[in-house]
């Protein structure tokens, strides 16, 4: 782990101490930084729970990654500079209301003081690391994500004008990398799973985010959104190179991307969900 590589990367030069403060920027400018994404399962480039090739994938190649690439590697980052950092399981919530199996989604316990909840891979959520109690918050662009016990568990809840969405559940039990490895596969192949329906990158912003998802690129930000429908290869480079930080050799055949969102425009397998948030 080349710490000092990894923090040019994300653009942190902030104090380096194991503290809150620093915690709270390193997860702000990852998250500015390194955007979510799944465009490996599309282009057909094996995921693997390696730490060398996912630092190599985000750190050198400069690429973002899904839950368990991008929060796996930021528990490694953490570790490193002296941090108390614990894997945990989510179950992510499913349109019809219920919740997926273990090892659905990974996000991070980071202990200082008081225990504090990281997660810098799961789009649209929070910003800030949110203390590790009942009702620890974190107010983000006009909703607050709430942590709140239900039962004997714990969920992670979406607030703002229209309501509570939980966004996942999980419990204070800590996990291995390799634990994660038989959902990252379910992942990338099954028909079931929302990321062989859907490809995206998305990054957060000050003001919101921006992502490209299925060649619809979208912005949000201030009450606003605005998307524009992208139609060839070269326009979509343009957008992940510009807007994403997101580039790839001429060698890589991005067109495939441009096909799949052709087919996913089929109604019968489209699935826009992954548009504003992702797990």
């Amino acid at each position: 782990m080349d710490v000092d590589a990894y923090l040019r990367r994300i653009e942190y030069d902030g104090p380096r101490v194991a503290g809150p403060e620093t915690l709270r920027g390193l997860h702000r400018q990852h998250l500015f930084t390194v955007p979510f994404e799944n465009l490996d399962i599309p282009l057909g480039t094996p995921i693997r729970l390696d730490l060398c090739l996912i630092y190599d994938k985000i750190v050198t190649r400069r690429r973002g990654g899904f839950c368990y690439e991008l929060n796996g590697l930021f528990g490694e980052l953490l570790t490193a500079m002296g941090f108390s950092v614990q894997m945990l399981s989510a179950r992510v919530r499913h349109e019809d209301g219920g919740f997926g199996p273990e090892f659905d989604h990974m996000l991070l316990k980071v202990e200082l003081e008081e225990p504090w909840l990281v997660d810098v891979g799961f789009g649209d959520s929070f910003v800030h690391p949110i203390v590790f109690r009942e009702g620890g918050a974190d107010q983000t662009n006009g909703y607050r994500c709430v942590v709140l016990a239900v039962g004997d568990e714990w969920q992670l809840v979406r607030e703002d004008e229209k309501g509570q969405v939980p966004l996942y559940a999980f419990r204070d039990v800590p996990h291995t990398l390799d634990d994660y490895q038989q959902m990252c596969r379910f992942h990338q192949v099954s028909p079931e799973s929302h990321f062989t329906k859907s490809w995206i990158c998305s990054r957060a912003t000050l003001e919101g985010r921006v992502t490209l998802t299925n060649m619809r690129f979208i912005v949000t930000g201030g009450g606003s959104r605005e998307e524009i429908q992208l139609s060839t290869e070269g326009e979509l480079r343009r957008c992940l190179r510009e807007f994403l930080g997101v580039e790839f050799g001429e060698t890589v055949d991005l067109a495939r991307l441009v096909r799949v969102s052709a087919l996913l425009e089929k109604p019968e397998i489209a699935d826009p969900s992954l548009a504003e948030a992702g797990s």
